[in-house]
């Protein structure tokens, strides 16, 4: 069957009007099928992340229950150490390695700890403040004072790093200066540290002699 083909004159006018027409239905056609396109794939997303979560979650319980199992079966040994080892007062252990008598696998058992100090902590940076403030009187003492403010810093959450408290403790011993030890005395005792959760690492010796870890979290491999 011939299709038949009829022949449309148009004026300049009536040709530049058809012309925007079919510009126009095609850029609104194209807009539609971008919608759909964006549409469906927000419903893949949607789709995928219920499936995904439950999967993940129960992950999550897994990891969670088996590294509580460890812990509770680290217990009687961590218990039974103190009494043999007599550790038992050293309550500031944050971390216990526990090696395998082949020596090709550990485990080590421990808690994050955070820097926090109690508002007494202002009042000893005062005292070091007042001491070594006084004495930019050269090139030597102004480094000094330098030095010394540049450990009485905060960090991004506004928390003195206890690590910079030992060396300015190691400078006021320097020192002498009963002031300055006072202040740092102050610091010291101001020192209140924050348990934030336990960890578990375990670690396997590889074929080169080298310590490698065993992934226990999502973004490890």
């Amino acid at each position: 069957m011939e299709e038949n083909k009829e022949t449309v004159v148009m004026t300049a006018d009536e040709k530049a009007e058809f012309e925007a027409y079919r510009r126009a239905k095609a850029l609104k056609e194209a807009e539609e099928r971008a919608k759909a396109e964006r549409e469906e794939y927000k419903r893949m997303v949607d789709e995928e992340i219920e499936r995904s979560i439950p999967v993940l979650l129960g992950v999550s319980d897994e990891i969670k229950a088996c590294k509580q199992k460890v812990l509770d079966n680290f217990k009687a040994i961590l218990e039974l150490k103190g009494d043999l080892f007599k550790t038992k007062l050293r309550d500031n252990q944050r971390s216990h390695t526990f090696t395998n008598s082949a020596g090709d696998k550990r485990i080590t058992l421990g808690v994050y700890v955070t820097d926090g100090y109690r508002d007494t902590v202002e009042e000893g940076i005062a005292i070091v403040k007042d001491y070594i403030t006084g004495l930019a009187k050269d090139e030597k003492t102004r480094a000094l004072v330098s030095m010394v403010l540049k450990l009485l810093s905060r960090d991004a959450k506004g928390t003195l790093k206890a690590s910079r408290i030992v060396q300015l403790r190691k400078i006021a011993e320097d020192t002498g200066d009963r002031q300055f030890l006072e202040g740092v005395r102050v610091i010291e005792e101001s020192y209140q540290p924050e348990v934030s959760k336990q960890f578990i690492r375990a670690e396997v010796r590889g074929e080169n002699g080298a310590w490698k870890p065993v992934p226990l979290g999502m973004t490890e491999s």
